[in-house]
């Protein structure tokens, strides 16, 4: 695939970079190796490859939920150090 100037100057705009006009050329045969290289990948036998979503084996390593007894009121509030009845007093943010 061969890529044009108009090409480079484009992908640059999406990519929201200014190129020089001196190294238009320099991008333009870099942009179009790396084009090759990809379409390069079409031709790999990927008949008998299984799709995946990540290159390891993941198991989920979290254990499971167990239900605990919470915390009461008064031991919820005990270390607070401004409060009022079931409520814990702050500054106000603005």
């Amino acid at each position: 695939m061969k890529v044009s100037k108009d090409d480079v100057l484009y992908t640059a705009s999406l990519a929201k970079i200014n190129i020089e006009e001196k190294d238009v050329e320099a991008y333009r045969d870099t942009l179009t190796k790396q084009l090759e290289y990809a379409k390069s990948l079409d031709n790999v036998d990927t008949e008998n490859v299984k799709p995946l979503a990540h290159v390891l084996d993941l198991e989920n390593v979290v254990r499971e939920d167990e239900v605990k007894e919470g915390l009461n009121i008064k031991e919820a509030l005990q270390n607070a150090p401004d409060k009022d009845g079931r409520c814990i007093n702050v500054p106000k943010m603005l």
